[in-house]
């Protein structure tokens, strides 16, 4: 039996890992927070069917996966509301409304107010 060893602290393996760690630490938590926010608002969008081109909108358009991605970004938001500035905060909950409300108009059988994805953490959303 042959054992791969493991990349020693020469490696290249080693220092892209330093450098890929340093430049982690150079960036606000913020920062951090809204990167997130931003990449679940993107791919809520693309699952909700929301694309600017209207054969590729129905080609992703997922109804399951945006609910998923919708809740989790409905979480990061309530969870990290003390952590991050209103200046931060208010457009990401806007677009997260946003998204909610789309979630609503495409779903064939709305759910209850309450009961939409993210509601559990922002309330009911009425359009």
């Amino acid at each position: 039996m042959s054992e791969t060893p493991l990349p020693g602290p020469g490696d290249t393996g080693q220092s892209d890992f330093d450098e890929m760690t340093r430049d982690i630490a150079e960036v606000p938590a913020v920062e951090v927070i809204v990167t997130v926010a931003v990449n679940l608002m993107s791919a809520a969008a693309v699952k909700l069917g929301l694309s600017s081109h209207e054969e590729e909108a129905e080609k992703y358009k997922d109804l399951d996966e945006a609910r998923k991605l919708v809740t989790a970004l409905a979480g990061l938001l309530d969870a990290s509301a003390t952590e991050i500035s209103s200046f931060h905060a208010a457009p990401l909950r806007d677009g997260l409304k946003s998204l909610q409300l789309a979630f609503r108009e495409a779903s064939l059988v709305p759910d209850e107010p309450g009961q939409g994805p993210g509601e559990k953490y922002t309330g009911p959303v009425y359009g």
